[in-house]
């Protein structure tokens, strides 16, 4: 059977975070081109990529969501609604613009790649998904086809409107699809210790290992309203729990080759892993 991986490029990775909606083009030219080697080297690779909002959905989200937090009620509505809205529709076009630019990169590395908004297929309640007609991403990836998703702003039935990660969109597909591998590829090159300093890097992590480093591992750098590195190791925690023979590696896409080698089954960066997962 054609192994399935999860491929998430990090917004720290594909934008410049400090930066109002700035693309790093050049490194997504780059990682395109590694994703298409690493399929030109495994014809019978199954991949669903994501990618991050970096600072084009987080800095929309914070300027133009956050002041209005939920869907306005009571007096003044009609005026804070329409504020609401806008910003809604606001971080929607951020998180769409930078899609495009990835399925651009990609398309230009000769990457059969299709991509499919969350925003257009994803209903959520509070928070948390609540549907998902995963039929056209499931077609297209037993289509080989790479299919591309990525944080998204989706409509919400108590809060107007909510921002899923990326996580949290391949944690939802991950149980439906159970993928053998994920990858989260960013600027780190892998968990810290002691971050920010940056001198101890972590190299396995499981739920028992987990609450003696979970205070030093800390949030990231530049805007991210997500929740940084040690929401992402909890909700990957979570997941490997839930998902049989599940691994997740968090290693840096920075230096060339090494998207390549990770869709190639080599060991870089933290490995989250359940207790009993064997060395």
């Amino acid at each position: 059977m054609r192994e399935l991986v999860f491929l998430k490029l990090g917004g720290s990775l594909i934008t410049d975070k400090t930066q109002r909606y700035t693309a790093r083009l050049d490194k997504l030219q780059e990682l395109a081109r590694e994703i298409r080697a690493a399929l030109g080297d495994e014809p019978g690779l199954r991949l669903v990529l994501g990618h991050g909002s970096g600072s084009f959905g987080h800095f929309a989200a914070k300027e133009h969501l956050v002041p209005y937090s939920h869907r306005p009620s009571g007096a003044g509505a009609i005026d804070e609604g329409r504020r609401y809205w806008r910003g809604f529709s606001e971080v929607w076009y951020r998180a769409s613009e930078l899609n495009r630019l990835v399925v651009e990169a990609l398309h230009r590395s000769q990457v059969a790649a299709i991509s499919l908004a969350p925003s257009a297929m994803v209903s959520a309640t509070d928070g948390a998904i609540t549907a998902w007609d995963l039929s056209s991403l499931e077609a297209a990836v037993n289509s080989n086809l790479v299919a591309v998703i990525h944080g998204d702003i989706v409509f919400d039935a108590m809060r107007g409107g909510t921002v899923l990660s990326t996580e949290t969109l391949m944690s939802y597909v991950a149980h439906y699809l159970k993928p053998r591998r994920i990858l989260l590829a960013g600027i780190e090159e892998g968990v810290w210790s002691d971050f920010p300093t940056r001198h101890e890097k972590i190299d396995r992590i499981t739920a028992g290992s987990y609450p003696s480093v979970a205070e030093k591992i800390g949030g990231s750098d530049g805007t991210d309203v997500t929740g940084g590195m040690q929401a992402k190791v909890e909700q990957m925690l979570g997941l490997v729990a839930e998902v049989f023979d599940l691994t997740v590696q968090i290693f840096s896409g920075e230096q060339p080759g090494n998207v390549k080698k990770a869709l190639a089954n080599a060991r870089l960066g933290t490995l989250i892993t359940r207790d009993e997962y064997p060395e």
